[in-house]
């Protein structure tokens, strides 16, 4: 197979790339808080995230002793195709569920999913295992009540960046278990290596997430902090978006390109001139992202208890499959 960048980014995307350069000409990059007062003052001037309508069910979930807050939103509808389990990203230190509202309610209308966002527990008050330890209850939870919940059993699950990580863990921690109700992942732009190991992880090892996530764990290659450290094998087809001008392409070429050697169909999707995060821009290029997204999220297309498929399909080109 072909594997160069230029054969993983869809021809049709050519066309707006223009225009996604002007509007990153015009940006100035971002870039996290660098100490704990930095986080905190970032923190107080946040905004209220824009409310969605109608407004999602707010409830706190529980599993074996341990519950998580969790924001659903059902589709208009009132059918529910399938569930989708959402994580936000936000460094591990930053955002929340309710971020997502506007978001995760278009997608519960496109698709006529019911989409459950996790409130999980923020870094450096509440460092690793907390977050994935949330996320983990929360996709307990689906496992166990979608259907009499929801009338449905056909699971996916996702997030952006550190939220990309955490449905990753989360996969794992499942497979683990023996738990497969997940049929499919969306992994938009994920941290892969916050031990600052791999190429990837080199470009980010001075950013302060990941101290204030890792905390005081010395080996930060375990595969509950870096997966890109995991034995992969036995997980469910698999997304992978990312920005051709992310800083963390490499990491996440290396995520799909072991995903595939594990087994697992993989799904590679790369975005010419588009940086990290840009699926939450307002850009031709993440709309096609987000189209892309949907279509490949459609209840119609995933199996009910799926569990997990054994293709060994490699990497493939953008918009190859629907879209």
């Amino acid at each position: 197979m072909e594997f160069g960048l230029v054969h993983l980014t869809d021809p049709r995307l050519c066309g707006l790339v223009e225009e996604s350069r002007a509007f990153y000409a015009k940006r100035v990059a971002g870039r996290g808080p660098r100490s704990l007062e930095e986080l905190l003052a970032i923190r107080a001037l946040a905004v209220a995230p824009v409310p969605s309508y109608p407004p999602p069910v707010v409830e706190v979930v529980r599993v074996a002793g341990r519950s998580v807050p969790v924001r659903i939103h059902l589709p208009a509808s009132g059918e529910v195709a399938g569930v989708f389990l959402e994580i936000h990203g936000g460094g591990f230190y930053l955002g929340s569920a309710a971020g997502s509202d506007v978001r995760n309610r278009n997608l519960a209308d496109a698709l006529g999913l019911a989409v459950v966002s996790v409130d999980y527990r923020l870094a450096p008050e509440h460092p690793w295992p907390a977050a994935p330890d949330d996320c983990e209850t929360a996709a307990l939870w689906l496992a166990d009540h979608a259907g009499h919940r929801f009338g449905t059993t056909t699971l996916s699950i996702g997030g952006f960046s550190a939220g990309a990580t955490l449905a990753m863990t989360t996969l794992l921690r499942l497979r683990d278990r023996g738990i497969t109700a997940y049929g499919a992942a969306v992994l938009q732009f994920g941290t892969y290596d916050l031990s600052a190991q791999t190429p990837a992880g080199r470009l980010i090892a001075d950013e302060y997430f990941l101290d204030a996530y890792a905390g005081s764990v010395e080996d930060r290659t375990h595969p509950d902090l870096s997966p890109i450290y995991a034995d992969v094998t036995g997980l469910p087809p698999v997304l992978v978006v990312v920005g051709a001008d992310d800083v963390l392409l490499d990491d996440n070429l290396a995520m799909a390109g072991r995903l595939s050697a594990a087994g697992v169909d993989v799904d590679l999707r790369v975005y010419p001139a588009s940086p990290h995060g840009f699926t939450g821009h307002p850009t031709p290029m993440a709309r096609a992202a987000l189209d892309d997204i949907e279509s490949w999220l459609r209840p119609s297309r995933q199996p009910a208890s799926a569990g997990h498929r054994s293709g060994t399909v490699a990497a493939r080109a953008a918009g190859s499959r629907g879209g």
